[in-house]
């Protein structure tokens, strides 16, 4: 990449939500745009609200629960615009489950594809030539909820789980080969994800300002950043408490909405 080329960052997610704020955040900043999203129309259409000229952003179709779907799409952009800066996994779902539904099991089945096995997925086209040409940076979204279960929420918080192990086992893989692997823990952040949470959030964040926050940890290369800091308090002391107490806190707390 010649000096005069701007930077490329490369996000799932970018149909809506923290994946559409960060892209945002990174086309005011000069970014070249590498989106993804099964809602193509909609992106593009977003892209031309924004202004931005064909060199400036590409959007891809991908469904990043289909492993050679989001490959095809990470090869496809390397073929069209070169080997991404920075590579942002933020796709991902959230769904209710009761584990005495036989049919819940399914929504484990779809969380776990999506947030897992699509993060990894999406990260694997670039791990080798990121490695061959010395740099680059992978980020994974988690979440809070990684930090201890939640009722009604143990497909998603057992999958955020998964994202910050997952990134960690690959972080410390990729540190010789000069890569950078940077996770990130929203707490609750105003998308379409959490507009429907049928329960208090405190510290309720706007994508946008969460998106100037994480743009920042991702530039520093930070390895684990939770947003914003006060939530991260939070989980620290929900993780301290002791299991009898978080039980009883817990038990009222409202359940995300299942599946129909």
């Amino acid at each position: 990449m010649s000096n005069t080329t701007p930077p490329l960052v490369f996000i799932t997610g970018a149909s809506s939500g923290i994946g559409q704020a960060l892209a945002a955040r990174y086309a005011r900043q000069g970014w070249r745009l590498a989106l993804v999203a099964r809602r193509v129309a909609e992106v593009q259409a977003w892209v031309l609200a924004q202004g931005l000229p064909a060199d400036r952003a590409a959007v891809y179709a991908a469904d990043v629960s289909v492993p050679d779907s989001i490959v095809d799409a990470g090869q496809a952009c390397m073929a069209s615009q070169g080997l991404p800066d920075v590579v942002i996994a933020s796709a991902g779902i959230s769904v209710g489950m009761d584990s005495a539904e036989r049919e819940d099991l399914s929504v484990l089945h779809d969380t776990l594809t999506t947030n897992n096995l699509g993060l990894a997925a999406t990260f694997q086209p670039f791990v080798q030539p990121m490695r061959q040409r010395g740099n680059g940076t992978l980020v994974g979204i988690a979440s809070v909820a990684a930090i201890r279960g939640l009722p009604g929420h143990g497909a998603y918080c057992a999958s955020k789980a998964g994202v910050v192990a997952y990134c960690e086992s690959l972080r410390v893989e990729s540190r010789k080969h000069g890569l950078r692997v940077v996770t990130l823990l929203p707490g609750y952040i105003a998308t379409p994800l959490t507009a429907r949470n049928p329960y208090s959030m405190p510290f309720l964040m706007q994508a946008d300002e969460f998106a100037d926050r994480a743009v920042k940890a991702i530039s520093a290369g930070t390895s684990y950043r939770v947003i914003p800091w006060q939530m991260g308090v939070v989980a620290k002391l929900l993780r301290l408490m002791p299991n009898g107490l978080f039980d009883r806190v817990m038990a009222g707390r409202g359940r995300k909405a299942r599946r129909r």
